[in-house]
């Protein structure tokens, strides 16, 4: 059976037994304590936390699901992935253990020509929680599992919670044997792999405290409510009913395999371990990559952008590892996309942009592995000339920290030197690392955001936006909260938050900012200074009482600014234009990731690799004020989801729009996108727009900043007050200033280099005073000295240089240091004579980092290094003449 008929038999049984099916979420969420969605309750958390009401009472979904927890493990079991689809079925106080046991048990053991999966009720076992004897009894009764095939298990294995306080239960978990082949016999407790765990029911009846019960802590309490979470492993299930040996050969991973196969040369399962682990990283991370791109992740240095880096080069270089010459993520992409597209549309329409993004990182890296190449050769060339045979664990690590370059490519290339790698001091420098990202990640994580002071007000009384279509709305309200506590009043100096029944003002979303306003009534005066919604529906008002005092029930006049929202428009529907130019000039690659609007100002990132050129920015800006001027009337209308897709409407990658959606359209196919903010009527009331610059937020990603309507124009007017200025200073008119100071910029050069010219010569007629300085350390001549001030790294090379060969063939060491801008530069030079008394330059320069708070290396006969402190100048001589002195014993 085919992975996605898997998926449809799951969601098509249990929408038969009532349940809503719910589409997957992004795996981006707005979750404090999560990078990736990596459960199917996920999306579900407000309703299990009792902090909204649910719209059903019972719901399926196959969830797209990323867990990264060690990624450097993955591919040496069989069984585990970082992506992964987890079927679920969820009662939010409808049936609760009978109910899912018998639901679950249906669909897993029904033969397959009715519908079900066919499994053999004889080869399933069960797990319960120690302290729950009643899911055991179920099962008996239901299922007719005997005593021998149910297992209990302590909370470690069989509670769940979410790791912070909030709901939790006990958990029962369904087993397949999949024969003695594949194990030891005695069920799940004795061996996890010839058992297989295919499903996980959460009874969900707890409330948890600070300490989890998982760890033999009681519960603080039950929950109003019984709650059902369950999540049926797609990928498992498909191990099975496919009759393959692991989750890599299923039919939706074993093609990865094999196109890796084609690129490398190598073979799968043909007894090479270390290989059959780099396939399976390239199937693993190529699927999440792509699923983690088609939800608007871009490569970057932290967070979520930094686990996509992470994957995404692992590909690459286990591809390398495994024979490859040439790039391979275009072909991974590639078929990625075509074998889960039938699940997942979005990475068939977004399959350019996937490709794109992929291969866009695969370049930067095989650079990246360029640099670490020429480093690694450095450090082999030091270690050879201090006869070692072993790099140490803080070179391998620096060059996997710092440069990117893999730890198995370091040693690959090391044992090809002769030489081995101190693994125990790198591995201890990487858990080092790992620790200390552990301890940050655990300083971050807190408590789900309690929102149970507004579930009153969620269920029964949610906010009518009124601003679409006026500034100032009548309105109650329907509560206070101040401190997270509802209060019944609020006198003049508190702050407050109001929730009305009706607002124009609107709440922060979509990168717009919110409306500033008032709230009045008689005797009565609120400042609005933000705007939140809660659940998508309540809108919160966060204000301060200026005079009077507010109260539960009152009747309130509740108004927008209007300079305030006139300004918001404007930015707002500048950023759609500035959007749909971008994708004019550049293609449909071009792809919003992220904005910010607010009054005369707007910002627009977007995916893109490589800087735009000037006249690219002008065009942009040029088709953008073009738009403007064409006078597009600004409509809007609600549609489904489907019909605006259909549409060709935008939406923003990340983002979980509802059953019903708004449209914003300019000018017919020129702008047209999903959006919920508030806009201008007609695209010239924008006023005109200003691109201030570009520039780069990250790997893949660009940011445009402007500015609109009157800032725009006090920008100009500020750039052209500028430009006649300078043309004033120059004694010009200002179509002349670019060719007056372009001419002033070449005579500038020109005078710098005649007198870089005289100064570089100043400084090596210094060579004979230095020679004729040099002081005797046994029996080699030394000059070591501060050379003058400014003098770079690189003139004191040649000036050393210099310096030696002045000194004649006895022994000679020349050491000489100078300060630029706050560093200390130094370099050291040793003749073959010096060298052949063992003085190697690469030491010394070692034995004078620390005077100068610095580090450096090289070879025996050059080498060089920086440092901070300007005082060692004085005392890094010092250093250096001792270290010869002992070296030349």
């Amino acid at each position: 059976m085919q992975t996605h008929e898997i998926r449809r038999r799951f969601l098509d049984h249990f929408v038969k037994a009532g349940h809503v099916e719910v589409p997957s979420a992004s795996l981006i969420l707005d979750d404090p304590n999560l990078l990736f969605v990596n459960a199917g309750m996920v999306q579900f958390k407000p309703y299990f936390l009792g902090q909204q009401t649910p719209p059903y009472s019972c719901a399926t979904s196959v969830q797209k699901c990323v867990r990264t927890g060690d990624i450097e493990e993955v591919g040496k079991t069989t069984r585990h992935n970082t992506f992964f689809q987890m079927a679920g079925n969820f009662s939010f106080g409808d049936y609760f253990k009978e109910g899912a046991i018998t639901l679950a048990w249906e669909l897993i053991t029904k033969p397959q020509e009715e519908g079900g999966y066919g499994f053999d009720p004889e080869r399933i076992w069960v797990t319960a929680y120690e302290q729950d004897p009643e899911a055991a009894e179920i099962w008996k009764r239901v299922a007719g599992i005997p005593d021998e095939r149910i297992q209990f298990r302590d909370g470690k294995d069989n509670y769940w919670d979410m790791g912070v306080p909030g709901p939790g239960g006990p958990c029962s978990e369904i087993y397949y044997d999949r024969g003695p082949e594949h194990g030891k016999d005695g069920g799940p407790v004795v061996d996890e792999d010839r058992f297989l765990e295919i499903w996980n029911l959460v009874f969900m009846q707890d409330e948890r405290g600070e300490l989890s019960p998982k760890a033999g802590h009681p519960p603080v309490g039950e929950l109003p409510k019984k709650n059902i979470d369950t999540g049926m492993g797609v990928e498992r299930v498909a191990l099975l009913l496919q009759g393959v040996e692991n989750v890599y050969e299923t039919d939706l991973v074993r093609p990865v395999i094999e196109k890796a196969e084609e690129l490398t040369g190598s073979r799968y399962h043909v007894g090479n371990h270390d290989n059959d682990v780099r396939f399976r990283v390239i199937a693993d991370h190529a699927r999440t990559a792509a699923m983690l791109i088609a939800d608007g992740v871009n490569p970057g240095n932290d967070g979520r952008g930094y686990v996509l880096r992470r994957l995404l080069r692992r590909i690459v270089r286990s591809a390398r590892l495994l024979g490859a010459t040439k790039p391979v993520m275009s072909e991974f992409m590639t078929i990625v996309c075509e074998m889960m597209a039938p699940s997942y549309p979005e990475l068939e329409s977004g399959f350019s942009r996937i490709e794109r993004v992929a291969v866009g990182e695969e370049s930067a890296f095989l650079r990246t592995l360029d640099t670490g190449s020429r480093l690694f050769e450095t450090a082999v060339d030091d270690a050879r000339s201090a006869g070692k045979s072993v790099l140490s664990g803080s070179e391998a690590f620096a060059l996997h920290d710092t440069y990117g370059f893999p730890i198995d490519l370091t040693l690959e290339m090391a044992s090809e030197a002769g030489l081995s790698v101190d693994e125990e001091g790198f591995r201890s420098l990487m858990a080092e690392q790992r620790q200390r990202a552990k301890a940050d990640a655990h300083a971050r994580k807190q408590a789900h955001a309690d929102h149970t002071v507004y579930k009153e007000l969620l269920d029964e009384h949610p906010t009518e936006f009124t601003g679409y279509t006026e500034l100032n709305s009548e309105a109650r309200v329907l509560g206070l909260v101040h401190a997270g506590q509802r209060v019944p009043h609020a006198a003049a100096g508190q702050e407050i938050e109001v929730i009305l029944d009706r607002s124009p003002l609107y709440a922060e979303s979509g990168g717009q900012l919110a409306d500033t306003g008032h709230i009045t009534a008689a005797g009565l005066r609120l400042a609005v200074k933000d705007v939140q919604k809660i659940g998508k529906k309540l809108w919160i008002h966060k204000a301060i009482v200026e005079e009077g005092e507010v109260t539960e029930g009152a009747d309130v006049l509740a108004q927008v600014d209007p300079d305030w929202r006139r300004g918001a428009t404007q930015g707002h529907s500048g950023t759609h234009l500035v959007h749909a130019a971008l994708r004019q000039v550049l293609g449909p690659n071009a792809v919003q990731a992220g904005s910010l609007n607010k009054p005369g100002y707007l910002r627009f990132d977007f995916s893109w690799q490589g800087g735009l050129s000037d006249a690219v920015r002008r065009e942009i800006e040029e088709v953008t004020n073009e738009a403007v001027l064409a006078d597009f009337p600004v409509n809007t209308f609600e549609t489904d989801l489907p019909r605006a897709r259909s549409m060709g409407a935008l939406a923003l990658f990340g983002e979980n729009y509802g059953d019903r959606v708004r449209v914003v359209e300019m000018g017919g196919p020129f702008s047209m996108e999903l959006c919920a903010g508030t806009h201008v009527g007609s695209t010239s009331h924008v006023g005109p727009v200003s691109i201030l610059g570009e520039s780069s937020v990250g790997s893949g990603v660009r940011r445009v900043e402007a500015y609109v309507g009157l800032d725009s124009y006090r920008y100009l007017a500020r750039e052209r007050a500028l430009l006649e200025g300078v043309a004033t200073a120059l004694k010009t008119s200002p179509e002349e200033v670019p060719a007056r100071v372009e001419a002033l910029v070449e005579r500038l050069k020109a005078a710098e280099k005649e007198l870089e010219k005289h100064r570089s010569a100043a400084l090596m007629s210094s060579a004979g005073t230095l020679a004729a300085a040099a002081e005797r350390i046994g029996g080699i001549r030394l000059v070591a000295q501060a050379a003058p001030e400014g003098v770079s790294a690189n003139d004191l090379r040649v000036l050393a240089a210099d310096v030696r060969g002045r000194l004649g063939s006895e022994p000679a060491v020349v050491a000489l240091l100078s300060t630029v801008e706050g560093k200390v530069p130094f370099v050291i030079a040793a003749n073959d004579a010096a060298q052949q008394l063992g003085v190697k330059a690469g030491d010394l320069v070692r034995a004078a980092a620390p005077a100068v708070n610095g580090r450096g290396g090289g070879k025996a006969d050059m080498a060089q290094g920086s440092g901070t402190s300007a005082a060692g100048i004085e005392t890094a001589p010092t250093e250096i003449r001792a270290a010869v002195a002992a070296a030349a014993r």
